[in-house]
């Protein structure tokens, strides 16, 4: 298997994993988007919290270039780190959530 295709295989048995969890909290929804085609991976939730809409993503991964970019991560444990686990890299990990500037002091690739 090719680079890509484990990285895409790894994040998906990463979302999978977040995609079971239904919020304590009102009735909402986990839903899981896999494009395959154009390389964009997430999880959100969509409901009501009493009188409140909830819609967002907990975890939104990108690949760009060879390298998995982390958009948009809402767990405790931060899915960079399971990913590392699986055997990624960290220089094939973006944080793209961190400022472009605090890039080459997280530890992770710049971009």
């Amino acid at each position: 298997m090719d680079k890509l295709s484990q990285y895409r295989d790894w994040i998906q048995r990463v979302l999978e994993k977040y995609s079971q969890v239904k919020p304590a909290n009102g009735e909402i929804e986990v839903y899981k988007f896999f494009d395959h085609q154009d390389d964009h991976y997430q999880v959100f939730h969509a409901g009501w919290n009493q009188y409140r809409r909830v819609f967002g993503p907990l975890i939104h991964i990108d690949i760009i270039d060879g390298k998995i970019w982390i958009q948009y991560d809402g767990t405790e444990v931060g899915v960079a780190n399971e990913l590392v686990d699986f055997g990624v890299p960290k220089h094939d990990i973006v944080l793209a959530y961190h400022a472009p500037i605090m890039r080459p002091y997280d530890g992770f690739a710049v971009g």
